[in-house]
């Protein structure tokens, strides 16, 4: 598809590092992902096993990465279950999953045995995902974390890969090209993607999943809110050194009603909307990054 030249998207990585890191010992059976740390190469496996051994290293730029792998297993344990309660909730034959990146839903839940998944990214990140799908950063054979095997099958019906740049091309004619029915209800998920958006390319996605979403299909969307403490985060990490954010900066913010509001305008009635804070603590998850959990919302809208 069109759009710039870019690398894989370095933040997919550190968000299979934190999904890796808490596998098995967060939330207690509410989250797992085994899958996880098979799609990481050693030097990504490192910082891994140091947060799950709780040994912090020395050195200035080893212990950013372990603070920034410990910190982002603290926002991904109530973001990934709540997703996964709203999509077992609104189960259908299609799941599109928008900027995809290292999700290993089709891999594991056993939900989406009759769904067919099509998974939606940059096409730079989608290459990158399908090397290491296909071996490429892979522990070697017969290593695994929590007894699981290095090599899962696909769970899904089917998993379809369709690069598309948000920012530049068309989300339905890419669809249209993999086989989408729009006329059959379709559960939508959009996460970790729109505070990298503009406004307008966010408005433009929206539009384009209500153009394919017909009574009986939901879109489960992640988004930030506007946080002072947590823009200061980000710059701070950035300027040590430790931070993902400097090639991938945020461009849009939402408050609930306006993501409510703008989800309306193209017949989605949002039905719930919660910030991974008040998540993490009924999951009894640690919440010492409070700034960006209460920033963090899951909502999910159904189609009208």
């Amino acid at each position: 598809m069109g759009g710039k030249e870019r690398a894989a998207s370095r933040t997919a990585v550190l968000v299979c590092q934190g999904r890796a890191a808490a596998h098995g010992r967060a939330a207690g059976s509410r989250f797992a992902d085994p899958v996880a740390v098979g799609l990481l190469s050693d030097t990504e496996r490192r910082p891994v096993d140091e947060v799950r051994a709780d040994t912090p290293p020395q050195g200035r730029r080893e212990r950013a990465a372990y603070e920034s792998v410990r910190a982002c297993a603290e926002v991904v344990v109530p973001r990934t279950v709540a997703i996964d309660d709203a999509l077992r909730a609104h189960l259908t034959g299609q799941l599109v999953i928008l900027g995809a990146g290292l999700d290993t839903r089709a891999w594991r839940l056993p939900e989406l045995a009759r769904t067919a998944v099509w998974e939606v990214d940059h096409p730079a990140s989608q290459q990158d995902k399908r090397a290491r799908l296909a071996g490429a950063g892979r522990p070697p054979r017969g290593a695994d974390q929590g007894g699981v095997a290095a090599e899962p099958p696909a769970l899904a019906r089917s998993v379809r890969f369709t690069p598309v740049d948000l920012a530049v091309d068309g989300l339905g004619a890419a669809l249209d090209a993999a086989g989408h029915d729009p006329s059959a209800p379709t559960t939508w998920l959009w996460e970790g993607v729109v505070p990298y958006l503009t406004r307008d390319e966010v408005r433009a996605t929206v539009a384009a999943i209500a153009a394919r979403t017909v009574p009986g299909g939901a879109l489960v969307v992640n988004y930030q809110t506007p946080s002072a403490r947590a823009a200061a985060g980000r710059l701070l990490s950035r300027l040590l050194g430790g931070s993902v954010a400097s090639g991938e900066p945020w461009r849009s913010l939402w408050v609930p009603r306006r993501m409510a509001a703008l989800l309306a305008g193209y017949g989605l009635r949002v039905v719930s909307d919660e910030d991974l804070l008040a998540l993490a603590r009924t999951l009894g998850s640690p919440a010492r990054g409070r700034t960006s959990l209460r920033s963090g919302r899951v909502a999910v809208a159904e189609s009208r």
